[in-house]
């Protein structure tokens, strides 16, 4: 990994990897590369990824990386409670299906790895960045389904808390000792509290009568001419 990431090692002996120049260019190479893939790639009934359908995805993906740099609980060993971030990404699935969500939600991992990398092993980097935000776009199994939102974004959340599961149980799980817990409960307990929160307060937040009317007009706007 020494042309892509240089290697760090912590007051503790615990080793870590920052990219280098060639390793964020080769990420953003790999980012567009799953934006084009999926737009050259035909779904159902032969249709592709249309512009518009990628300009709703650019606006999410923005809008979720700021949003998730509005943290209203910091975790010590990463993750955080955001301002809804997760949301942004599930909407896209929930506008447009499964494989534009799973576009976009994987795009959408290189970035969070692009802006806020923390690496220890190529292993951990796919699990925690590419499969768990990758796994928001499960939202699109109900793009056409009564409260497919609401539903779409719990079915997202629970995909990335399945990631960061594994991720803390064989990545981190030797934390559990400092706390006298074993692997799994461990990283159950600590990501399901940051991300049970968050989830909590935006299915709350989707169930006020002003933004699912908000969200509708969103909808009929993405379905306009797509």
């Amino acid at each position: 990994m020494s042309y892509f990431a240089t290697q760090l090692m912590d007051e503790e002996g615990n080793i870590s990897y920052a990219l280098t120049g060639a390793g964020y260019g080769a990420l953003i190479a790999v980012m567009l590369g799953v934006l084009l893939l999926g737009c050259m790639v035909s779904g159902g009934h032969g249709r592709k990824i249309g512009t518009k359908q990628l300009v709703f995805s650019a606006m999410a993906m923005a809008l979720g990386m700021v949003t998730s740099m509005v943290k209203l609980v910091d975790m010590p060993m990463g993750g955080s409670v955001t301002l809804c971030s997760m949301l942004f990404i599930c909407l896209i699935g929930y506008l447009y299906g499964l494989r534009t969500g799973l576009t976009t939600a994987i795009a959408y991992g290189f970035l969070q790895l692009i802006i806020d990398p923390y690496i220890i092993s190529i292993p951990q980097m796919l699990t925690d960045y590419i499969l768990a935000f990758g796994a928001l776009g499960l939202s699109g199994m109900f793009k056409d389904k009564k409260h497919g939102l609401v539903l779409g974004y719990i079915a997202g959340v629970l995909g990335r808390y399945f990631f960061t599961f594994l991720s803390g149980m064989i990545f981190f799980g030797s934390y559990g000792a400092y706390y006298n817990m074993s692997a799994p409960v461990y990283s159950l307990a600590y990501n399901g509290a940051y991300l049970g929160p968050e989830a909590l307060i935006t299915v709350v937040i989707l169930l006020l009568p002003p933004v699912s009317s908000g969200l509708l007009k969103v909808r009929n706007m993405a379905d306009n001419g797509s």
